[in-house]
């Protein structure tokens, strides 16, 4: 095979080079042979320049084929960048890059840990609904739209490594035996061992909710301890919570004219006030929580028919009570030298909620109000029942109870 090209004249110009000097007739001179070096050379520049200009485009070819691919939709267009993150309390941050895919890394001081995830990717793919970052009990959940996956926030508690420490060992028949206290596992081998702490409160959990602890579980060295939220104490048991009554620890603000009402986690200032003068008939008040009618003109039946009494009445109870259950009792009582009533009928006649109750007698004098559908605090409900007296069918009386149920946002 002959060889052809610019490979084919580099070879023939360098051949005379080597001619003997009995052959100089037939060899090129010194001079022309560096005029065709130096030609050579420049072609060979020319065809590098070339070479590189064609990577240089086929570059800029795949880099527009790579951002028609990965060009962002019109719901997308505006969400390049996520906010900066800053280093979480007891923590350090790495990365400083804020725009689409790229990752911002958290890493907490020793006896520390990191409430989420340790990696935060940014992300061009906000969630649809909408939403915000909320505290759920000291622990942060981040909800779109936030553009940052995962949790950043720091939750200044120890870590089970920070909880560690080194067991206990012996050497029996040559052999060392290792072993940990209660509360903690043996990690790695004796020679190597350590003994880490058990978290009783990830350990004994049910869909995510401890079952040691009414409340909230918290992790401690060989053990865990239950804590409360804010106007609760924890009781003697070590896992429930009661609530703090503000009321008879004088801890609240009402006023002289206001009665203060204990709820769960706080408490309530109510001044009940009797109802307005209508017709015939009007309303004293004969104790805070009690309004007596005046006396009825004789021939005005509307006022015969209008409620004797109206009290009221303020219970607190926990959040999703199980149902049914029975609220509050009313009763009649029989005013000497008159006969007493010898029927009762109740009624549900106002309120902000009648389907979530059923009012019934429960003997002769009694009746009970009972709540049927659980209800979820925190939340304010009035239901109003009526009491009517009858004595051999005849109508005596009526009586009015207002009832307010103060819901907690707490389930004890």
């Amino acid at each position: 095979m002959v060889p052809s090209g610019p490979c084919c004249l580099l070879l023939y110009l360098l051949i005379p080079i080597f001619c003997p000097s009995q052959a100089a007739q037939g060899c090129l001179s010194r001079q022309k042979v560096l005029t065709a070096i130096r030609q050579m050379q420049q072609l060979l520049k020319g065809q590098e320049t070339r070479f590189s200009d064609g990577i240089r485009t086929m570059k800029a070819k795949l880099s527009a084929l790579q951002f028609s691919v990965t060009k962002p939709t019109a719901n997308q267009r505006s969400v390049l960048s996520c906010p900066p993150l800053e280093a979480p309390r007891h923590g350090k941050k790495f990365g400083s890059k804020y725009r689409t895919d790229h990752e911002v890394h958290f890493v907490c001081q020793p006896g520390y840990q990191l409430s989420g995830s340790k990696i935060n990717e940014c992300t061009s793919n906000p969630c649809q609904n909408g939403g915000t970052c909320v505290d759920a009990v000291n622990r942060y959940k981040c909800i779109c739209p936030s553009l940052w996956t995962g949790s950043h926030c720091e939750y200044p508690v120890q870590t089970d490594w920070s909880f560690s420490r080194k067991p206990r060992c012996a050497e029996i028949e040559r052999t060392q035996h290792c072993s940990c206290d209660a509360g903690f596992r043996m990690r790695g081998t004796n020679e190597n061992g350590l003994c880490q702490d058990v978290d009783e409160c990830e350990v004994f959990q049910l869909k995510g909710v401890s079952r040691l602890c009414i409340h909230n579980c918290v992790n401690i060295p060989g053990s865990y301890r239950c804590t409360c939220p804010a106007a609760y104490r924890l009781l003697s048991d070590g896992k429930s919570c009661g609530d703090i009554d503000e009321c008879a620890t004088s801890q609240h603000n009402c006023t002289r004219e206001a009665t203060c009402i204990n709820t769960g986690g706080g408490f309530q200032c109510v001044n009940p006030q009797c109802p307005q003068p209508r017709g015939n008939v009007s309303y004293v008040k004969t104790s805070p929580f009690h309004c007596e009618r005046y006396p009825c003109p004789m021939n005005s039946k509307s006022c015969h028919q209008a409620a004797k009494t109206i009290s009221f009445h303020y219970l607190s109870i926990p959040s999703k009570v199980k149902t049914p259950a029975t609220l509050f009792r009313f009763a009649t009582v029989a005013v000497p030298g008159r006969p007493g009533a010898d029927s009762l009928r109740f009624g549900i006649v106002g309120g902000s909620s009648r389907g979530q109750f059923v009012v019934q007698r429960s003997d002769r004098r009694t009746g009970e109000l009972t709540l049927v559908q659980p209800l979820v605090g925190p939340c304010t409900v009035e239901v109003d029942v009526d009491m009517s007296e009858y004595h051999n069918h005849t109508f005596q009386a009526k009586h009015l109870s207002k009832v307010t149920l103060f819901v907690s946002g707490n389930g004890f």
